[in-house]
């Protein structure tokens, strides 16, 4: 079975993504349901407004889901920190990103927290750290059946066009900080 990480900062379109392969047949599994299901959630940090997670315990449990699926994508912003085969990360420009996140309630300072890490390419970093064949998307104003479409693509073997490097936000910085 070869795992597949759909990870980015949160408004990126990972939900949207997910949802778009389920309708296609695919398995896909939603890490913030499997945590809550399965006890893994932390303490909340106040200050961050989010919740503790242990990765390792999570990534435990997740190893012990069995699939006759040929493929299985895990959806969320810390799917690129499991065990897996091939890592998507989810780009979106910060000026669309930010309407997306004010669109669910998020805070000024959530949003500005949020849009930081996209412009540093936090998760990007973090996943090519990782050693795990990496692929990038901009989300900003793209069809999510394209993606999908791109997604197939790279499980066919495809790759060169999605490796990472292309997106680059930080000419927007100036705008946001």
């Amino acid at each position: 079975m070869t795992i597949v990480a759909i990870s980015g900062t949160p408004g990126t379109g990972k939900t949207a993504l997910s949802e778009s392969l389920r309708n296609k047949g695919y398995s896909v599994l939603d890490i913030n349901e499997h945590i809550r299901a399965h006890g893994i959630l932390g303490e909340r940090d106040e200050e961050r407004d989010t919740f503790e997670v242990d990765i390792d315990a999570l990534n435990r449990s997740v190893s012990n889901i069995v699939s006759a699926d040929e493929v299985l994508f895990i959806d969320s912003h810390m799917s690129h920190c499991l065990d897996c085969d091939i890592i998507l990360v989810l780009r979106c420009s910060p000026c669309v990103l930010s309407e997306r996140l004010r669109e669910r309630g998020y805070s000024e300072n959530k949003v500005r927290e949020n849009i930081q890490a996209e412009i540093l390419d936090v998760i990007l970093c973090e996943a090519v750290d990782s050693d795990v064949p990496v692929y990038e998307f901009d989300t900003s104003d793209i069809d999510v059946n394209s993606i999908v479409e791109s997604v197939k693509y790279i499980l066919a073997g495809n790759t060169d066009k999605y490796l990472p490097g292309d997106v680059d936000w930080t000419g927007e910085i100036e705008i946001w900080f």
